[in-house]
């Protein structure tokens, strides 16, 4: 059974229990008692060791049976063959919930360490006894004082608390990394979580307490792995719903996707790709490094979301300026003119003042005047047409800075402030100062752009997801037909033609096209077909039919077709002698349109995956491919076309014909819904090429791998 956690207990105990405690510092369980006091907990403490009758002066106990109370909160650290009989021992007196500091389990990579970590799992299941760790650094709460953790980076801490979360797998890096880093940069948490192994309790579970309570509005997650792909998408959701960013730094790749597959889909796609498209579709901010976890958090932990892309900017450095109109308009921010009642504003401030652009260059205007430079940074905030408002300083008085802090830490409308340099008359004042009282302060001009466009396309996911309707399954779905088929297929690769049959049930438009066993039969079906035909192998044992040369294309007239049957047949015998071949498929010519690639994987992690791409021979060199989780709807299809490099060749380009963008959205969908109900059954899918013509669309050629999971 899996209990329900008490997170009160958890990270608020009123009493705590440490077995494995120590006087020794040099060792874990010493630092960690030392710790708990050190940071501020004012709960009681209660040291478990045999060997000892007082430690810190507090009276140690020789068990966790033979404790006075329950304690709320248990951390472990013993070796890891004795751990399953303590939480026996916690398990009996009620404990509820404890914190395994313990290693030597699967970290380890041992057949012993996996052993270890399976019974441990095991135990919690049977207690419902819930568990953090093992191989871990454990919980802290900034709010309530409470540190269950022995790492360097905490114990120097002093500083308040914020309303910024942090779960991370690894505590080094989590805790130093990020969370100390953070701190000393500004940005102050209410909760930091090193889940180590993940036996029990994972990061999805820690970082969901955080997004339910109203302490924490931005939680930061440093992540090696994901290991179930649905609670990650259902935390991704559950952020969105309650508008709190998630923003994630993911460090480790998996060797998901990297094994050799039969279609063009499996062949191109990646654990890393995959996991950018969940991000991206689930409203899932991802960084690069750790620093970027908490420098996007700063504008983002306000919860002032810019409304628009219209941004404002003024300095009193022109090259400055300059700077800002470049990297702003490159990152996809307009730089609006301002209102009349702006101009008027700022010209009763400044006698004799003109019209200027945005971003504003404020040299000759304020220079010497700093009362000038505050007043029209608040007007120009106030504008109707500026969504941000990025000042720059280079050096400036506190007076100056302080202001700005202030206007960016309370103003309804986000001001972002850009200090390239520092505060003239008070040293002391840093950025990471301003950045401590709340305002969103960076040193860097490109940083600053980039972090405002991604808070604006935050707000912008929030507003469509708020506006898409539910995915409905398309009408003309044969949805029992196709899951009774794919059940009888079992686990083979289809041929061509069963593929394409699975497809035209779903809605995917499919050639006209007959089986043929002898060149005389081909002769007949290319009659009835009435024009130039394709010939291919029918083999599911022969994926790629060009590679083998057992195609020929645009063939007419009776005798060219039984030579292209008998050609095809004999080529696919020397490629693979021991194809189980069905017979030759004969299939009207589809006519010269854009070729597409549309596919589904089945992602270790996150199950199946829509992808569409360009097809062709340059699928696999071009990689312009995108992915989505399905089902998707059609404003979504439209999305992950605009997403493709190549996007524009649909449009038309050089005298082509626009494609019939409306029908590769409707085959999208379809194949969507296709993975949606089937997934669990097809191992890869790839429909290479799907031709789409000036009007309407052909599944040209595709490939069915059926099959469940062991």
């Amino acid at each position: 059974m899996t209990q329900a956690i008490n997170w009160t207990r958890f990270y608020s105990p009123k009493s705590v229990a440490v077995v494995g405690a120590t006087d020794d510092t040099r060792r874990f369980g010493g630092r960690l008692m030392r710790q708990i006091g050190k940071f501020g907990y004012g709960g009681r403490i209660l040291p478990v060791n045999p060997r000892l009758s007082e430690l810190n002066g507090l009276k140690c106990y020789p068990s966790v049976s033979a404790l006075p109370e329950t304690p709320d909160h248990v951390g472990v650290v013993i070796a890891p063959d004795r751990v399953i009989d303590v939480l026996r021992e916690c398990h009996a007196i009620g404990v509820q919930c404890a914190t395994v500091f313990t290693a030597g389990y699967a970290e380890t990579g041992t057949e012993q360490g996996r052993r270890l970590q399976d019974d441990l799992l095991r135990f919690t299941r049977e207690t419902g006894l819930r568990v953090m760790g093992p191989n871990c650094n454990g919980p802290v709460n900034f709010i309530d004082r409470f540190s269950f953790s022995a790492g360097y980076a905490v114990s120097s801490l002093t500083e308040p608390s914020g309303n910024v979360g942090l779960v991370s797998q690894s505590g080094g890096l989590g805790q130093t990394n990020v969370m100390w880093r953070a701190i000393k940069a500004g940005v102050h948490m209410s909760y930091q979580a090193s889940c180590g192994n993940e036996a029990d309790l994972t990061v999805v579970d820690f970082a969901r307490f955080m997004l339910e309570g109203d302490q924490t509005d931005v939680v930061m997650m440093a992540l090696e792995a994901i290991r179930d792909g649905n609670a990650f998408m259902d935390l991704a959701q559950y952020a969105a719903e309650r508008g709190k960013p998630l923003i994630v730094l993911k460090f480790g790749v998996t060797d998901a996707g990297k094994q050799a597959a039969a279609s063009h889909t499996g062949a191109i796609t990646g654990s890393d790709e995959v996991f950018s498209a969940v991000c991206k579709q689930f409203g899932v901010i991802r960084v690069n490094d750790c620093n970027e976890l908490y420098e996007q958090a700063i504008v983002l932990r306000n919860k002032k979301l810019p409304k628009g892309r219209r941004a404002a900017s003024m300095s009193l450095s022109g090259g400055n300026v300059v700077q800002m109109a470049d990297v702003g308009t490159h990152l996809g921010l307009s730089w609006h003119n301002y209102t009349a009642k702006t101009d008027s504003r700022l010209g009763e401030l400044i006698p004799g003042y003109g019209k200027v652009g945005n971003p504003t260059d404020m040299t000759s205007l304020a220079t010497g005047q700093p009362e000038i430079f505050r007043k029209a940074m608040e007007i120009i905030s106030e504008d109707d047409n500026v969504d941000v408002m990025i000042p720059v300083f280079t050096f400036a008085p506190r007076a100056d800075l302080e202001h700005a802090a202030r206007l960016s830490r309370d103003a309804v409308k986000p001001l972002v402030m850009l200090v390239t340099g520092g505060c003239h008359d008070d040293p002391s004042l840093t950025v990471d100062s301003l950045v401590a009282m709340g305002a969103a302060v960076y040193r860097n001009t490109v940083d600053t752009l980039r972090y405002v466009r991604t808070a604006i396309g935050y707000r912008e996911f929030l507003e469509a997801r708020r506006a898409r309707p539910v995915p409905l399954r398309p009408q003309g779905i044969a949805r029992a037909a196709v899951g009774k088929a794919l059940d009888a297929s079992g686990d083979r690769t289809l041929t061509e033609r069963e593929a394409k049959s699975l497809l035209a049930q779903y809605g995917l438009p499919v050639p006209k096209e007959l089986l043929a066993r002898s060149a005389d039969e081909a002769a007949a079906h290319s009659s009835s077909i009435n024009g130039p035909v394709a010939l291919k192998i029918e083999s599911g044992d022969i994926t790629h039919k060009t590679e083998a040369g057992a195609i020929r294309l645009g063939v007419s007239g009776e005798a060219a077709v039984q030579q292209a049957y008998e050609d095809v047949h004999a080529a696919a015998l020397r490629y693979k002698p021991d194809a189980n071949i069905a017979g030759v498929l004969v299939q009207e010519m589809v006519p010269r349109g854009t070729e597409m690639m549309l596919g589904i994987v089945r992602d270790p992690v996150f199950g199946p995956l829509v992808a569409v791409g360009f097809g062709g021979i340059y699928v696999e060199v071009l990689r312009d491919i995108t992915f989505r989780v399905p089902p998707v709807d059609a404003s979504t299809a439209r999305e992950m076309l605009g997403e493709l490099r190549g996007y524009k060749i649909l449009q038309g380009v050089r005298g082509m014909a626009p494609a019939d963008i409306e029908a590769l959205v409707d085959c999208i969908v379809r194949l969507s819904w296709l993975a949606h109900d089937h997934g669990a059954a097809i191992k890869e899918l790839d429909i290479n090429p799907l031709t789409v013509l000036a009007k309407g669309a052909k599944v040209v050629d595709a490939l069915l791998v059926a099959g469940r999971d062991a």
